[in-house]
């Protein structure tokens, strides 16, 4: 299932445009909706392959989710398409209202998650998503961390029932996953195990999180649990009560430290009165100059070096 293969690169957003053109075939109720981003968002296969379940809205996100509202209505699967920060924010009332408050089957996809936007700068970063849509109910809330999941992950989108947000990063990710993985939304999957300590992350943090581990490993001796947490909502509750037998937590995010998986760890393990040492590696509450993206994640401190020296300092290392 796992097979850590660091040679091998891939970048999101060409996977999943890409392979909704094997959605459509297997399910013809698949539609691609845009707001004139099919390139960015790497779906112009599917255009290709069904121009008459493609459509392309214009520079209008609000506009783009209500009609992809209409769609479910009507018993299609729509997928919209946008930026991780326009989809959410500029279309947050549609999010809410229009396709949460109905339980419709849309599927959001917002690519540039976090800061993986980098040089683009605030605008296309998007750093609160996860707490405007976790905060809407009925929402699902998905981050793959590499190609084979994100291809699982949407193959999952087709048979569940409501709607979905699916956030991804443009930065590239490596190989962990083959492709007998057996992926279930709601069920987190525990990448490398330890007793030590545990690394819960989602989406580009995991393969920081594997190489902190493995460091630590080599170093110290001490052993610690890596956990892919890609559904992020509904929180796979189970999987955090193991992970907190280790007495060690450290969540990163490529987000706001409010507001997101950490903040719904924490609250969860608070309200179980469960007492563990506990933190979160993610981004600062506050803007700060645009950056290429492997350099934020180094100044926040969740890529492999800022995440081995925080796990280091909570083991008393």
């Amino acid at each position: 299932m796992i097979t850590l293969d660091l040679s091998k690169k891939d970048f999101l957003r060409d996977v999943m445009g890409h392979y909704m053109q094997e959605l459509g075939c297997k399910n013809k109720k698949v539609l691609v909706v845009n707001a004139d981003l099919s390139g960015t968002c790497r779906n112009r296969d599917f255009a290709v392959e069904f121009p008459t379940r493609t459509f392309n809205l214009g520079i209008a996100e609000q506009n783009m989710v209500s009609f992809a509202a209409g769609l479910a209505h009507e018993g299609f699967i729509p997928y919209a398409f946008s930026m991780a920060p326009f989809i959410t924010m500029r279309a947050c009332e549609q999010c809410r209202t229009d396709v949460a408050y109905a339980n419709l089957n849309v599927r959001l996809i917002g690519t540039y998650a976090g800061v993986s936007g980098g040089i683009s700068g605030a605008t296309h970063w998007s750093i609160e998503d996860v707490a405007i849509m976790c905060g809407i109910p009925q929402m699902t809330v998905l981050e793959p961390c590499d190609a084979i999941e994100a291809q699982k992950m949407l193959e999952e989108t087709l048979s569940y029932n409501g709607p979905i947000y699916i956030r991804s990063s443009v930065e590239p990710v490596i190989r962990i996953y083959n492709a007998d993985y057996d992926y279930k939304i709601g069920k987190a999957t525990e990448i490398l195990h330890g007793d030590d300590g545990a690394f819960i992350c989602a989406g580009i943090t995991v393969k920081y999180a594997i190489e902190a581990a493995k460091n630590i490993a080599f170093r110290t001796r001490k052993s610690v649990r890596v956990i892919d947490m890609h559904t992020i909502k509904p929180l796979d509750k189970e999987t955090v009560l193991d992970a907190a037998k280790t007495g060690n937590i450290i969540v990163a995010q490529d987000h706001n430290v409010l507001g997101g998986l950490g903040t719904y760890i924490g609250q969860f393990l608070a309200e179980k009165g469960i007492g563990i040492h506990f933190a979160i590696a993610g981004i600062p509450d506050k803007f700060v100059a645009m950056a290429h993206a492997p350099y934020l994640y180094h100044s926040f401190g969740y890529d492999a070096d800022g995440l081995e020296k925080m796990m280091l300092e909570m083991l008393g290392e």
